[in-house]
């Protein structure tokens, strides 16, 4: 595995573990219709971190930990504010599993990578629909 290929994993991980962490709050905020589809978001993420971290290992790299806490970027009060960080979320993890597409230098890596881009891009998909906002999705998902 080349050093950008497990600079750009590494990346990807972190986003998980934000992830993870920011799930946690919309948890915390959304509607009853929507917590179903949180619970199977954030399990989403468990596994995605997990399987990173083994990827990663499995190579031995090492795999950083996750941060204590991490910063949201939207103010999280209601079901609205709860879907509005859930399309944050979904957008940063695209954006890095597309980073580890562009970098992988390994058939598996970039397999990784584009199912969890593919997978990250549907969630953020269902996030935008579910909140009324437009486009639904975007072309070319993870773009910066």
């Amino acid at each position: 595995m080349s050093g950008t290929e497990q600079q750009a994993l590494r990346e990807a991980l972190d986003a998980e573990y934000a992830a993870v962490y920011a799930y946690g709050l919309i948890a915390a905020h959304t509607s009853p219709e929507q917590r179903r589809t949180v619970n199977e978001h954030t399990a989403a993420h468990r596994a995605r971190r997990d399987a990173t971290v083994d990827l990663l290992t499995g190579d031995g790299t090492s795999a950083p930990p996750a941060e204590p806490a991490y910063t949201v970027p939207v103010e999280v009060i209601d079901p609205a504010s709860a879907a509005q960080l859930a399309i944050v979320v979904e957008t940063d993890t695209t954006v890095a599993w597309r980073a580890v597409v562009e970098r992988a230098a390994t058939e598996t890596t970039r397999r990784t990578g584009v199912e969890a881009l593919t997978e990250s891009a549907g969630r953020r998909a269902s996030w935008q629909a579910a909140s009324g906002a437009a486009p639904v999705s975007v072309a070319f998902p993870g773009q910066p």
